[in-house]
């Protein structure tokens, strides 16, 4: 029987990210495939095998479309690799240029690999690397081409073995998507010491947009809010509530973290970051919800989804609330 050919990508990001911003690029490929791996701190690996017939595309194309989307989107340039494991495609971003994709089709993995350095291969140190060279193995082909026995009196018979499958270009590990996080963090670094206390409810309300955001693009709520203040002189004030029902609506949000910033009594305090953190997260489709007979209720949040859409299409600055604004 037939083993169909798996196509892994592995998108370097260079840029310096956040963990809120990090959630959202995992969230970004996700709509591409379900089947992401995220490597942090900028990385990410997706299995493109099953997306390739729903989408229509070749690997190659794949690969291109959701870089031009991260470009144009969050203005993140990438290295990209592109092969048949983990391995190969991670060896292959780091062989590519920002904004340059390297294939290696699986027919043509050992030869690509051949000529390249032993220490380009995942898990080589520099202790390993330094007794290879003592006896003058300096490429992976010639790792390849030396006998096994040889090299198990090298290195010991498990790292040569390893060593082997790695050099011979084999990789058996799945593209594993990581487990939901047990919370969601929106965080805000100022570019200077704020005072005003008009700009710092500003800051609570883009991160509790933020916040509500990727709680619907994950499907779930939040049943408590902490925030903790920054301030110029490091120290930091936190406050924790729980809400009165889970929810991912994001005045709701907002309404329950400018309570929290409320109840710390800021007045003139020389704020430097806010960070926001939402956790007892449960699923959706399986939290209750009080029924409101309020029209202007299921108007706001149909406005959301509608909102949630636009941005999934054309960025996250493509609708922002009034009060946001500026």
């Amino acid at each position: 029987m037939s083993t169909r050919q798996r196509h892994i990508a592995h998108l370097h990001l260079h840029a310096s990210l956040s963990e809120a911003q990090y959630a959202d690029i995992i969230e970004l490929v996700s709509n591409v495939t379900p089947h992401v791996q995220a490597v942090p701190p900028n990385a990410v690996q997706l299995d493109l095998t099953s997306a390739l017939r729903y989408f229509d595309l070749s690997p190659y194309d794949m690969v291109q479309t959701t870089m031009m989307r991260l470009q144009a989107l969050y203005g993140i340039d990438c290295s990209a690799g592109l092969a048949g494991n983990r391995m190969l495609a991670a060896m292959a971003a780091d062989a590519s240029a920002p904004g340059e994709t390297t294939w290696v089709p699986t027919a043509d993995a050992a030869d690509w690999l051949y000529p390249r350095p032993v220490t380009a291969l995942p898990g080589i140190g520099r202790a390993t690397a330094e007794t290879l060279g003592r006896y003058g193995l300096h490429t992976i082909g010639q790792v390849v081409d030396l006998p096994a026995g040889t090299l198990q009196r090298l290195l010991g018979t498990g790292p040569a073995r390893l060593l082997a499958e790695r050099a011979r270009g084999r990789d058996p590990r799945p593209v594993t998507p990581s487990e939901p996080a047990a919370h969601l963090a929106a965080d805000l670094v100022l570019d200077r010491d704020c005072l005003d206390p008009v700009q710092h409810h500003r800051a609570i309300l883009g991160l509790a947009e933020q916040l509500g955001g990727r709680l619907r693009g994950e499907r779930r709520v939040a049943g408590r809010l902490t925030l903790t203040v920054r301030y110029a002189d490091r120290s930091s004030s936190t406050r924790t509530r729980a809400l009165p029902e889970p929810t991912d609506h994001s005045p709701a949000l907002a309404a329950a973290a400018l309570g929290l910033l409320t109840s710390l009594g800021l007045q003139r305090a020389r704020v430097r970051a806010f960070v926001i953190r939402a956790d007892a997260l449960l699923p959706a489709d399986g939290a209750y919800r009080q029924l409101s007979l309020d029209p202007g209720d299921a108007r706001a949040r149909a406005a959301e989804v509608a909102a949630d859409r636009a941005r999934r299409r054309f960025g996250p600055e493509a609708v922002r609330p009034a009060s946001l604004a500026g």
